[in-house]
C-alpha cells in the first residue's frame, strides 16, 4: 500500500545542485576512515567486539544525562516538564539495553554457544517458529512483569533452522560488508545509533551516520558515548541537509544506504524527484536511480483495535490513558504513534469509552509541537475534518457514518491528531473485520496494537491467534503499545515482508534484533490489560500480573519523569538503593 501522504521522521528530501569541495573533501575523507575501519572490524575477533561493545557502553552511562537534557531541551521541554521522562526512555534507556543485548549474543557465540541456547522456541500458527525473545532476564522478569515478547519467523522456518542461522554476519566475522550510509532520523534520539549498531553487528558494515538537522545538538554527546567506535573508524558522524544526504546517497564507494524516514524520501533517493518525467520513466522501466541496496523504516497510519467486553470504570479509564499515550507520546512525532481507533459501534460500553478517551486526550499535559512540518500537518487534518474537536493543542476526529475516514486512514499526520472509527458486530466478527480494516484500509504494516480483556480474550479461543495471525504488521502489541517493542532490543522492528521498491509501504527489512535471528516476519508483543494492584490474582479475571501501577511511560503518569530517569540511571550503573527509591515513585504514578 502507498502513503497518500508522508513527511515524517525523515532527512530532507535530497536537493537539487551540489556541495562545495571542501565539504565533499570532508565527507570523502569520512568514508576513507570507513574503509580503513572495515577492514579492522574483519580482523577482530567476536569476542573482541563484545569487549568493544562492553566499553561503549561504559560511555553511553557515562553521557546518559547529558543526552537526556539535551535531547529534552531540543524539543522545547522544560526542566521541570512532567514528561521530559520520555528523553531517558527513548534515548540512553534503549541504547543501553540493546548494547547489553548484543554484547551477550556475542559473547555466547565467542563461547562457542548459539545466541539462541536457553532460550524457548516453539511453533506460531502457519507453520512459523517463535522465539521467546522477552523477557530472558531476572530483573525484566520483575521490574517489567506482565510484559513478554515473541520473534515470529517466516512460514516454513523450524526451530532447528532458526538456530542454525541465529548469529547472522557474526557468525561469519572475517566477510567485510563495507561500508553503508546510515540516514538518521530526527524524531527519537535512540534510533540513528541503533541503526548504526545494526548495520555493524547484524552485516559487519561499517557506517557513515548523517544526522537530521533536528539532532545536531546530540552530535557532541554521540562523539563521545561512542567514542570506542568512532576512534578505530567504525563510525563517523556528519551534519547536513539534503545537499549532503543526495551527494552520499549517490557516493560509489557507499556499499548500502539505510534510512530511517518517510516513502517519499525514500522514493526521492531510489527514484528521483516525485514529478520528474525521468522518475516516472525509470519507475515504468523498474530502473531504480538508487544502484546499491537499501533498507528502510518509513512509518504508517498505525491502528488500535479495541475489542468490546465487559469493563470495570477503571478499565475504561486506564485505556482512555493508554491510548493518549500512544498518540501523544512526542507530541504525535513518532512512526509509531497510534493514529485510528478501531472500535464497535454495537460495544454496550462505547458512548462510555469514548468520553473517557476524550477526557484522557484532553487532560494529557500539553508541549510544543516540535518537529519541522508537524504545523502544517495540523492545519491540514484541520482542513480534512473541519468538526473534529480541538482540545488545547491536539484533534480527536470522531468518524460519522456520513463521514470519509479515507484521509485519516491513509495520511500519517505526524502530529497529535487522533481518529476513532466504528464497525459492527461483537466478539470474533468483530475481530475479524478490524483486522481486515487494518490490512486493507490503513496505510502502511509497520506496528498494530490491541485492546481486550482477559475474559473475552478466552472466551475467542484459538480464534484470537488466527487473528493475530492475519494482521499484518511488522509489530503486534496486545494490551501494550509497539513502542515497548521498540526499547526492546531482542524484538524486532521493521516493516511487515513483503514490500517493494516500487511500493515500499512502510519500509524493506529490520532492525534491532539483538538476537540476530534471520527470516524475521514480525514482533508479538503481550502486556497486562489491568496496573498494579488490580492486575493481582483475585481481581485480574485471569489476566497478567504486573507490579507497575501505571507504565512511566504514559503521559498521564504523575511520576513518570522521575521513573524513567531512575530506571535509566539504573540500567546504567546499578544500585539496589536508587532502584528502590525509584519503585516508591512509581507507586506514585
Amino acid at each position: 500500500m502507498t502513503s497518500a501522504t508522508t513527511s515524517t521522521d525523515a532527512p530532507s528530501v535530497p536537493a537539487a545542485g551540489g556541495i562545495d569541495e571542501d565539504e565533499r573533501a570532508r565527507l570523502d575523507a569520512a568514508i576513507d576512515d570507513l574503509e580503513t575501519g572495515a577492514r579492522t572490524w574483519s580482523a577482530l575477533s567476536v569476542g573482541q567486539r563484545a569487549t568493544l561493545l562492553r566499553a561503549v557502553r561504559t560511555a553511553v552511562a557515562a553521557s546518559a544525562e547529558e543526552w537526556a537534557h539535551t535531547a529534552a531541551a531540543s524539543k522545547g521541554l522544560s526542566g521541570s516538564h512532567p514528561l521530559r521522562g520520555e528523553e531517558w526512555l527513548a534515548g540512553p534507556y534503549s541504547v543501553l539495553g540493546a548494547l547489553d543485548a548484543y554484547a551477550e549474543t556475542l559473547s555466547r557465540l565467542a563461547d562457542g554457544r548459539n545466541p539462541l541456547e536457553g532460550i524457548r522456541i516453539d511453533r506460531a500458527p502457519g507453520g512459523r517458529a517463535r522465539v521467546h525473545a522477552f523477557p530472558l532476564t531476572g530483573l525484566d522478569r520483575v521490574l517489567l512483569s506482565g510484559f513478554s515478547g515473541e520473534v515470529w519467523l517466516e512460514p516454513g522456518t523450524t526451530p532447528r533452522t532458526a538456530r542454525a542461522a541465529a548469529g547472522l554476519a557474526q557468525r561469519t566475522p572475517q566477510e567485510s560488508g563495507g561500508v553503508g550510509l546510515v540516514l538518521g532520523a530526527g524524531n527519537v534520539t535512540s534510533i540513528p545509533v541503533l541503526d548504526v549498531l545494526y548495520e555493524l553487528l547484524a552485516h559487519n558494515r561499517t557506517a557513515l551516520l548523517k544526522v537530521n538537522p533536528t539532532q545536531d545538538a546530540l552530535v557532541p554527546v554521540f562523539e563521545h558515548a561512542f567514542a570506542a567506535l568512532i576512534e578505530p573508524g567504525f563510525l563517523r558522524i556528519v551534519r547536513g541537509g539534503g545537499d549532503v544526504g543526495a551527494y552520499l546517497t549517490g557516493h560509489k564507494r557507499l556499499d548500502h544506504v539505510h534510512i530511517t524516514g518517510s516513502a517519499a524520501t525514500f522514493d526521492a533517493i531510489t527514484w528521483g524527484p516525485r514529478d520528474a518525467a525521468a522518475t516516472k520513466r525509470r519507475r515504468r522501466e523498474d530502473r531504480p536511480l538508487l544502484k546499491k541496496p537499501i533498507t528502510a523504516e518509513l512509518g504508517g497510519v498505525s491502528p488500535i483495535i479495541v475489542v468490546p467486553g465487559e469493563w470495570t470504570p477503571a478499565d475504561l479509564r486506564f485505556h482512555a490513558e493508554h491510548i493518549a499515550t500512544m498518540r501523544l507520546q512526542n507530541c504525535g512525532h513518532n512512526c509509531i504513534a497510534g493514529q485510528v481507533v478501531i472500535m464497535s459501534s454495537e460495544w454496550a460500553q462505547a458512548d462510555a469509552f469514548r468520553a473517557a478517551l476524550r477526557r484522557a486526550y484532553a487532560k494529557a499535559p500539553e508541549r510544543p509541537i516540535w518537529y519541522p512540518g508537524s504545523t502544517s500537518r495540523m492545519q491540514q487534518a484541520n482542513d480534512d475534518y473541519p468538526d473534529a474537536l480541538v482540545l488545547g493543542d491536539r484533534l480527536l476526529v470522531e468518524i460519522g457514518a456520513d463521514d470519509d475516514a479515507t484521509a485519516l486512514e491513509n495520511t500519517e499526520y505526524f502530529a497529535p491528531v487522533l481518529g476513532v472509527v466504528s464497525l459492527s458486530g461483537q466478539g470474533q466478527e468483530f475481530l475479524d473485520a478490524a483486522v481486515a480494516h487494518a490490512n486493507d484500509k490503513l496505510q502502511g504494516t509497520l506496528g498494530a496494537n490491541l485492546l481486550i480483556d482477559p475474559a473475552t480474550q478466552r472466551s475467542l479461543g484459538t480464534g484470537f491467534e488466527r487473528s493475530i495471525t492475519e494482521l499484518r504488521y511488522g509489530s503486534i502489541a496486545i494490551n501494550a503499545w509497539t513502542a515497548f517493542g521498540f526499547i526492546t532490543p531482542t524484538l524486532t522492528w521493521g516493516a511487515f515482508p513483503g514490500n517493494t521498491l516500487q511500493d515500499v509501504g512502510s519500509g524493506l527489512g529490520v532492525v534491532h534484533n539483538a538476537l540476530l535471528l534471520d527470516r524475521v516476519e514480525r514482533s508479538v508483543l503481550r502486556g497486562p490489560f489491568r496496573p498494579f494492584p488490580r492486575s493481582l490474582p483475585v481481581a485480574n479475571g485471569g489476566g497478567r500480573f504486573t507490579i507497575l501501577p501505571k507504565p512511566p511511560w504514559f503521559v498521564t503518569a504523575r511520576t513518570g519523569a522521575v521513573v524513567s530517569e531512575g530506571l535509566t540511571r539504573f540500567r546504567a550503573n546499578g544500585g539496589v538503593v536508587g532502584l528502590a527509591k525509584t519503585l516508591l515513585q512509581a507507586l506514585r504514578a
